[in-house]
């Protein structure tokens, strides 16, 4: 038997670790559910970054096939044509695209890449890359006004997450996930639907801003202090506000709870352009004074091989002749050249010289089609433990101190899947799920529906 509906949590960075194992027993909701469906460690695209993970899920199509390899992505080979990943990057039907075509009704709340809005049937808000609520954020246009009218001032995010000011974020936090659940319950009571489906934030933000205060391992952890429960809170708050919504479904909704990709402690960060000058790849015309963007830097194209890009990853581009404008690797030299940065990039250590285990992934063979401009290399500093500063002017290859504001996670590669169908039957021990994938969870939806899976999808049905 089919679902008649089907409802998804996304739980932003929420991660096995914490859910499955260290506060599983205070998270009634969430084990409850996976005492009766079941439940596993999903793992996340490569790179494992919000965007493009969620469109990775909601597509079944990898970043390669996306064109999609991070918030910011090449236009063209060009040095300074950097664009958002929109929705408008994103070409590949998305679940709602298949489920509207089969006069299902949606309600979208929050997902990433979402903005700007595109027709469905139903109703989308937008994601937290909207510049503001000014700006044309739902669909249908006329929906502003009723959020405005049932939650005040909706919070698309919470204004920095990377502050000292701790109070101010954590009673942010809060408060955009109390305004966004109890959107999506006006929602789910005053609008017809099949397929219901928000994304919260605020895990992503609470691990970023407060992971050192609760986790013992982390190297700026201080025992005792007065912070150090306020993740595990969060999720019971979490845990709590899904149980409330849970209370008035039906016996023929299906549950999923996902989470696009985990985190992990910050062990520091790795300066990837300073390094990239330390190795003879890169040419800075002129010195910077003080520490400056990498994309505000005055660069010697003529004398430069290689540059990277920042973030929870390293995105490492060539600067190769006939490509780039001012390209000087020739072509016949392209793969040296990479192969030989990647040793390199392996082969980084941390500030005492012992090796970090660095992770370096040529395009081509993580995906099995690469559209749009992708990096040269895709590097996980210390399989992911590092954080990439791509900032010019720090004068070091290690750090300790994020260029972008204090950061105390990074992403690991495994989220979560929880899946609850009422109208499966599962033997008493036959729960947990092993090699999940973020591309399973479309398929899996359509199949709740009766909707045969496309064939280019890449997921499989989680059974």
């Amino acid at each position: 038997m089919s679902a008649k509906k089907v409802i998804i949590f996304g739980l932003d960075c929420a991660t096995p670790q914490l859910v499955f194992e260290r506060w599983k027993e205070e998270l009634p909701v969430l084990s409850g559910l996976m005492d009766r469906g079941i439940y596993g460690r999903l793992r996340s695209c490569t790179p494992p970054i919000t965007i493009p993970a969620w469109s990775c899920m909601m597509t079944s199509k990898s970043p390669g096939k996306l064109g999609c390899y991070g918030f910011r992505n090449r236009s063209d080979y060009s040095y300074d044509g950097l664009s958002f990943a929109t929705s408008k990057a994103i070409k590949e039907d998305t679940l709602w695209d298949i489920l509207s075509r089969h006069d299902k009704k949606v309600i979208l709340l929050g997902i990433p890449q979402t903005y700007p809005p595109k027709p469905v049937n139903g109703l989308m808000v937008s994601c937290f890359l909207t510049p503001d609520t000014s700006s044309q954020y739902t669909y249908p246009p006329e929906l502003k006004n009723e959020i405005k009218e049932r939650v005040g001032e909706y919070i698309l995010d919470v204004e920095d997450f990377r502050t000292e000011e701790k109070e101010r974020l954590l009673q942010q936090i809060y408060e955009m996930t109390e305004r966004r659940f109890r959107l999506f319950s006006h929602f789910l009571d005053t609008k017809p639907w099949d397929f219901a489906m928000m994304v919260e934030m605020g895990i992503d933000r609470i691990h970023h801003g407060f992971w050192k205060f609760s986790d013992p391992s982390h190297p700026k952890h201080v025992p005792g202090n007065p912070l150090a429960y306020c993740i595990r809170d969060y999720y019971k708050f979490i845990d709590g506000k899904i149980g409330e919504i849970l209370d008035r479904m039906d016996s023929r909704t299906a549950v999923f709870v996902v989470s696009d990709h985990g985190a992990k402690t910050m062990q520091g960060g790795i300066c990837i352009n300073e390094w990239l000058i330390r190795e003879g790849y890169l040419s800075i015309a002129d010195k910077p004074p003080g520490v400056v963007p990498i994309g505000k830097t005055k660069i010697d194209w003529n004398h430069t091989k290689a540059w990277g890009e920042g973030g929870y990853y390293s995105r490492i581009f060539l600067n190769v002749e006939g490509r780039e404008p001012q390209g000087i690797i020739p072509q016949k030299d392209y793969h040296r050249v990479r192969d030989e940065l990647k040793a390199k990039l392996e082969a980084l250590t941390d500030e005492k010289g012992n090796t970090i285990g660095t992770k370096v992934f040529k395009p081509e063979e993580v995906y099995a089609e690469t559209n749009g401009v992708p990096p040269d290399l895709i590097v996980y500093l210390g399989n992911l433990d590092w954080r990439s500063v791509g900032s010019i002017g720090l004068n070091r290859i290690h750090t300790f101190e994020n260029d972008t504001g204090p950061d105390d996670a990074n992403h690991a590669e495994d989220g979560i899947v929880i899946l609850f169908d009422p109208a499966d039957s599962l033997g008493s021990s036959d729960h947990l799920r092993t090699n999940l994938n973020i591309v399973d969870i479309a398929p899996t939806v359509l199949t709740k529906f009766g909707i045969t899976v496309p064939q280019d999808m890449e997921g499989k049905v989680i059974k």
